[in-house]
């Protein structure tokens, strides 16, 4: 090939693979040396120095003739353009195979050091048919498109939520300060009530004696004045002596009198010394604490709770767990509280009972409380060593859900009722759901809150039913996704298990009633769930279906 040319001759006879750019804008055909990726550009050896002296295009990368091809001045070689993100000096020319990755000359200097198939990229696409499949690529990259914009859209929705909570919270912050206020307005009133009938008799007690003393000043005034009036009638003179010394001689008693019974009284106002310094103290009207986020079921197992001297299939009405781990279940078709341990979870000991039991709940270290339903019962079974029963409480009720907090045990009848029991059986109050009885409700299973402030029932034909301890509904979810709930299990992590036996699944909720999401997802083919139990200390949970030998043990996380 011809090399050179001058300002004025242009080339007939000879052609040139590739010309310079420069050149060729100035209408000279000089042949190409050099070639800058990122101008797109072709150079000779003079354009290429004054390239090089241009400050803007210092760094630039410059390749010889060996390192592109020979191709129509309309097509760039095949060179990666693009700048490392990690050393943006340097172009993305490099690939890894072992890895399946590209970058620059350092990249794989420092990260592939030890990968024994590294190429410079032009090299690797000249020698192997193309690796590529961009239609591939293109799918993937469409389907991780749509995965992030379903899970920015989750995300804005789960904000929302956030929104709309964090604006339920503050209203509810906001509601408690006007109840506290109306509740000090009230013990305001009651105070300055007291404050005025304890100063109104000891008012009443000065101008009580005020008006015997006005009396007697009068009697004395009438009696000087008469004194001094009658000089001419010598026995009217004697009379008004008489009656003058008397008056002043009683007016002189009652003062002396009335001193030696007077004693100076006042009264003080001593601030409350709980309300303040209890004040000073908090910091916050209103505990604040994070929703629990969706537990995940894995590693399911079966454990069969079927016992030898069981005459029916085992119907697992009610589980819960214990303080030690170890978990009670209410067998209700074979009458019997059955004990499993913690690890194993087989049938450790056993309790026969008089009644069917229906739902189980732990009452201190020692014991727990069942509930016989048609029997009208409630039993406290000790479990320290062998099981026994230690107290009985009869009610004139079907005996449906149980449930402990704050010291005292919460007893539903079938429809609509919430009696209050002290452990010892005495009965404390009665919280109806609705006071008119005219609202059809079936408290199937009952959990409370810890203060006892309030009450989660779920509701065979209602859904879950959030109460406070006056019998207001706070909340109700009856949602597709749970419908004929039963078994209902409160977590440490301030939230609720409950199971559906309509849709056969698991679901969770927070405190306040929201969805949270499905623990264990629906399946109709399977035996209805009837009891749910969770123990995050250990990270399990049991679930039990209807005439079935077996629980289900599952892992949380």
């Amino acid at each position: 090939m011809a090399t050179g040319g001058s300002d004025t001759c242009r080339l007939s006879d000879e052609t040139f693979d590739l010309l310079c750019t420069v050149c060729k804008r100035k209408g000279k055909y000089t042949e190409a040396e050099k070639y800058c990726v990122e101008c797109g550009d072709y150079y000779c050896i003079t354009c290429v120095k004054v390239h090089d002296d241009v400050p803007l295009l210092t760094g630039h990368k410059i390749l010889s003739k060996s390192q592109f091809q020979s191709v129509s001045t309309r097509k760039q070689p095949p060179v990666p353009t693009e700048r490392c993100d990690k050393h943006n000096h340097k172009h993305v020319d490099m690939y890894c195979k072992n890895h399946e990755d590209v970058g620059c000359s350092t990249c794989m200097a420092t990260e592939h050091r030890l990968c024994q198939e590294i190429f410079y990229i032009p090299n690797f696409i000249q020698n192997n048919a193309r690796t590529v499949n961009l239609n591939n690529i293109q799918q993937k990259l469409e389907t991780s498109a749509k995965i992030l914009d379903e899970y920015l859209e989750d995300l804005q929705q789960e904000r929302q939520q956030l929104l709309e909570s964090k604006a339920d919270s503050i209203e509810e912050i906001r509601k408690f300060r006007q109840e506290i206020n109306a509740r000090l307005d009230e013990m305001e009133q009651n105070s300055i009530a007291d404050l005025e009938d304890r100063f109104k008799v000891l008012i009443k007690e000065i101008e009580d004696r005020m008006r015997l003393l006005q009396k007697n000043k009068t009697s004395v005034t009438s009696a000087k004045d008469k004194l001094s009036s009658d000089k001419n009638n010598v026995s009217q003179e004697f009379v008004n002596g008489k009656r003058g010394r008397k008056a002043a001689s009683n007016a002189k008693a009652y003062v002396e009198d009335s001193k030696a019974g007077f004693h100076r009284k006042d009264i003080t106002i001593i601030p409350d010394q709980i309300i303040l310094p209890k004040l000073k103290e908090m910091n916050m009207l209103l505990k604040v604490t994070e929703e629990a986020s969706l537990f995940k079921a894995k590693n399911k197992k079966t454990c069969n709770v079927k016992i030898p001297s069981d005459t029916e299939v085992c119907d697992i009405s009610s589980v819960c767990y214990l303080e030690d781990g170890s978990v009670i279940l209410c067998d209700y078709i074979n009458k019997k509280l059955k004990r499993l341990d913690s690890s194993s979870y087989t049938v450790k000991e056993y309790y026969d009972l008089p009644g069917h039991p229906w739902q189980v709940c732990p009452i201190n270290k020692q014991e727990v409380a069942v509930s016989l339903y048609m029997k009208k019962e409630i039993h406290v079974i000790s479990h320290s060593n062998i099981m026994i029963k230690t107290n009985q409480i009869k009610t004139n009720f079907v005996c449906y859900g149980l449930a402990h907090a704050d010291g005292n045990l919460y007893i539903s009848d079938a429809y609509t009722s919430v009696y209050v029991y002290s452990v010892s059986g005495r009965k404390l109050k009665c919280v109806r759901m609705d006071p008119s009885g005219q609202s059809k409700f079936n408290i199937a299973r009952l959990a409370v809150s810890e203060d006892g402030s309030k009450m989660y029932a779920t509701c065979w034909n209602n859904g879950l039913i959030i109460l406070d301890n006056n019998g207001q509904v706070v909340r109700k979810f009856d949602g597709p996704e749970l419908q004929n709930p039963l078994g209902i299990s409160q977590t440490s992590s301030s939230s609720l298990l409950v199971v559906s036996t309509h849709t056969n699944n698991v679901l969770q909720f927070g405190l306040k009633g929201q969805l949270i999401g499905e623990v264990i997802e629906s399946d109709t083919g399977e035996k209805d769930y009837t009891a749910v139990a969770c123990n995050q200390n250990t990270s399990r949970m049991i679930l039990s279906r209807y005439d079935d030998n077996n629980i289900e043990v599952y892992d949380i996380v």
